[in-house]
């Protein structure tokens, strides 16, 4: 189907992102790198170039999410709504949504995914929808909310069931198009969950399930932001990875022309930031380190993250680690 009219969109940044602290004390989970780039430049990615205005519906570090966004302009129009207290999902769509066009998209932005958002539009246009949801297959549906449904039709949807009591596996992909009369639905003023309170009530009016195809992981903790670097280099949606200049080894790694690697070994999915300085002999894969961290020789790094100006001393191993802005260990 043919596509004429070009659709705003919504991008809740909310939480505090506690299932990564230490870092996000400091650090907005949207703008921890992977594959190169902040988490959001990669929500960013899937929206059309054409896209006439994104409103970023803001609370926690929405300064350091501006003035990144100030820095780092992305192709298209940016705007943003900055809560003063918490509003959960549905008061933020609530808060931020008045100048969206109808219909729009709304996208989580702690979601890496492959799809065609305009897809979705076609499948709202040809139901003449009131929603259409993104899905995604999963094994496990505890932290998910999930949609049963009759062909295409989302029929019930229940957040975060237990695998024994969850209607499917279909679960809540993070991206959907909206009528705008959906704002209407959700009471002004106040802190609630969307998908809890507001959308339940919502299906009989018309919300269908896309579901998704290609890559995609809910990057809110440590391991799953990892898998979802792995997933964005083996899907060639790295940013410009290489090896870098002085490096050893053949590995994938995306690295910032300020950083000083000479003589460090590589494994594969690594992100280096800018101004990072780590001496020969170092060993690291599978991570992601900001920007100006100090890393020792002969350390070793395996699925950590490490925060901005955090020092690794000579020799450390670090495994699994989460390590704070200007930590040392």
């Amino acid at each position: 189907m043919a596509l004429s009219f070009v659709m705003k969109a919504l991008l809740l940044i909310g939480g505090l992102g506690t299932r990564l602290r230490p870092l996000t004390e400091a650090v907005p989970k949207q703008l921890i790198p992977i594959a190169g780039k902040p988490v959001l430049y990669h929500v960013f990615d899937l929206l059309p170039r054409d896209t006439p205005e994104v409103v970023l519906a803001m609370g926690y570090r929405a300064a350091d999410i501006e003035a990144y966004v100030r820095a780092h302009p992305p192709p298209f129009p940016v705007r943003s709504v900055v809560e003063s207290s918490p509003l959960g999902s549905g008061g933020a769509m609530r808060f931020a949504g008045e100048s969206v066009s109808d219909p729009f998209y709304l996208l989580n932005t702690d979601v890496v995914a492959q799809v065609d958002l305009t897809e979705l539009q076609a499948l709202h246009a040809r139901h003449r929808a009131f929603g259409v949801m993104g899905l995604v297959e999963v094994e496990d549906t505890r932290p998910y909310g999930v949609a049963a449904l009759d062909q295409d039709r989302i029929v019930r949807f229940v957040e975060k069931p237990a695998p024994a009591d969850a209607p499917s596996h279909w679960a809540n992909a993070g991206v959907a198009v909206w009528s705008r009369a959906v704002l209407d639905a959700i009471p002004s003023g106040r802190s609630l969950s969307f998908e809890q309170e507001i959308l339940p009530r919502l299906l009989d009016r018309g919300v269908y399930g896309y579901r998704l195809k290609g890559l995609w992981e809910d990057a809110g903790t440590p391991a799953r932001l990892l898998h979802a670097q792995r997933l964005l280099f083996d899907a060639g949606r790295a940013e410009s990875p290489g090896r870098p200049r002085g490096a050893r080894g053949s590995a994938r790694v995306c690295c910032a022309p300020s950083a000083r690697v000479d003589g460090v070994e590589f494994g594969d999915y690594v992100t280096i930031g800018a101004d990072t300085r780590i001496e020969a002999g170092a060993r690291i894969a599978d991570s992601t380190l900001l920007e100006a961290v100090t890393v020792g020789k002969g350390a070793t790094i395996t699925r950590s993250i490490i925060g901005p100006g955090a020092t690794v001393g000579a020799g450390a191993t670090l495994i699994d680690r989460v390590v704070a802005a200007r930590a040392s260990v």
